[in-house]
Parts: C-alpha cells; structure tokens; sequence
C-alpha cells in the first residue's frame, strides 16, 4: 500500500480504547503491545510501555513528535521496503525522522526490492483479499522473508534483539510498515506469543488494526481499486484492508503447522539464540499490580464485534 494513498485522514467513527491506543496527531494506528496477560500466568502481563506499534509516519508533524517524545522511544524500526520508500519519496538509507525527536531510525525491511514487481504485488493483493486463508499465504510469504539468510537486515532477530537487551531494561520502540497491520502485525503476534499470550488475545490485538486504520480505510480502499491489480473490485479491496482474528488465529495455527512452533521459527530461522528469547521474555513479563494493570481486552473486543 503506498504512503501516498494513505495520506486522507478522517475521524474515526468509533473511538479508540485507550489504553492500548496513543492518540498522536498525525500518526494513526499508534498503540501499546503491552498490558495483555499471559495465557497460563493471570497475575502476570506484557510490560507496558516498551513496544509500540503504528503506520508510517509520513504525515507527522510537530505535535505528533510532541507525543511520541513523552514515550520516550529511543528505536524506530522501518519494515518498509525500498520501493515504498521511494513511491514516499525518500531515499531508503536517509530516511530521517521529524527533526526534533531524538530516536534512532533503524531500517529493516522484510522484503527486497524484487518482492515488489508488478507482477509480486498483484499476487500479494489477490492474496489479501482471499478471505482467512489468503491472509494466511500472504503471511506465510512475510515469514519466509523476515528469516531469509540473505535478508542482510533480518528484521525480526533485530526487533528481537533489541527487546531482550541484557544490559539494562529495553528501551521503548515503534515498530511499523506502511499501514502498521500485517508487516507489522506479524512481528508483534511473534513477541505476544513467545511471551506466553493466548492465541485468542494476541488475535483480538491484531484486529485492532480495523480501528486504528478507520481514519485511511476509504483512501486505501481506492487506492486498491485504481491498481490494476484489483481491477476496480472494491469487495476485494476492502477484504484486504481488515485486520479480522481469524486471519491471525489461522496464521498461528500455520506456523505451529509449518515450524512446529513460534519459538521454533524464531530460533531455527530467524537465527535468534534460545538464552535471547529468554531474556526478551524476562524483559517483557512482568507481575500485574497498582502500577502494571492488566488491559482488559474483552471489553475493548465489543467496539470491533
């Protein structure tokens, strides 16, 4: 999806639960991964505040910056590819962030160049737009990119790593794409699941996407429509668009299916070491009190029923 079709904002229709959303001017999609609790450990949850997520920040401005300032993120990571990048108009390893901020861009891209051909995206939305299943394949395809050994950024050991700093507690990070939702959502659905979240929770979080996106979704819908790839089909266009659980829930599944597990993927092909997970995962986990509450996402869950 090019930046430039995501450049209409309006409000959303229904408003955003916050927690887990940072209402910040300028940037839609932006939320906190934390705060979900883990699935076989009720008193204990995802630490908030350490991993956010977003859509690309193209349309930031000074009082978006102000926001993302008091979060203190000091690592924003680029899953975009080159050829967004340049449909952006920005050179991919320049790329720079709102003057002012402070943070460190670090630019890993889940796919190289080739990825992107005509030929590639008009497979990629065909795929999008198949219901859970399409989704599934579409995402399988952002897996095997993500731990390709000839990936030079490998960008989920990357986020990984960073997360499970041994050296002092993480510091806070924004991880997106163009959309923040499936580049994106993957990686999170990765961290969420290897710190012990249901697969029920981690799914409710991804279709979060469907409210934080709620501001683009007819600016991307038509830019879809307009792509020869789609041929005007608006029903498709907006298939792809949502962020449903099933599409997740079925991701999950195929990667037990293919990986044996999450864990499995990340160690065996993402070539991240068993002591890191680990440490991301005493990083990440923390006891629920007073100051660490847990979200609570059933009731959150009824706005996107």
């Amino acid at each position: 999806m090019a930046a430039n079709a995501t450049d209409q904002h309006i409000q959303p229709t229904v408003p955003l639960p916050t927690p887990p959303f940072v209402i910040t001017p300028g940037l839609d999609n932006l939320r906190d991964v934390g705060g979900y609790c883990l699935a076989t450990e009720p008193d204990k949850a995802i630490r908030r505040g350490v991993l956010f997520r977003s859509a690309d920040l193209t349309q930031l401005g000074d009082e978006g910056v102000a926001v993302l300032r008091q979060l203190k993120i000091s690592h924003v990571f680029d899953l975009r590819s080159v050829a967004e990048l340049k449909r952006d108009g920005s050179s991919p390893e320049y790329a720079q962030l709102p003057a002012g901020w402070g943070a460190q861009r670090v630019f890993v891209p889940v796919f190289r160049d080739q990825d992107y051909s005509p030929e590639a995206l008009a497979v990629r939305f065909r795929n999008y737009s198949d219901g859970a299943q399409g989704f599934v394949r579409a995402y399988a395809s952002i897996l095997a990119a993500a731990a390709d050994s000839t990936n030079a950024s490998a960008p989920f050991r990357t986020i990984i790593e960073h997360l499970a700093a041994a050296s002092a507690a993480p510091t806070p990070v924004l991880v997106h794409c163009t959309a923040g939702k499936d580049r994106t959502g993957v990686i999170c659905a990765l961290v969420l699941a290897l710190c012990g979240v249901s697969d029920e929770v981690i799914a409710y979080e991804y279709s979060l996407t469907d409210l934080g996106l709620a501001p683009r979704k007819e600016a991307i819908v038509q830019h879809l429509i307009a792509d020869k790839a789609l041929f005007g089909d608006r029903p498709r266009a907006e298939r792809m668009v949502q962020s449903r659980k099933e599409n997740m829930l079925a991701t999950l599944d195929m990667i037990r299916e293919k990986y044996d597990s999450v864990e499995s993927y990340v160690v065996d092909h993402c070539r991240v070491s068993r002591e890191t997970v680990e440490q991301l995962r005493r990083n990440l986990i923390v006891k629920t009190d007073a100051n660490e509450s847990a979200i609570d996402w059933q009731a959150h869950a009824k706005l996107i029923e």
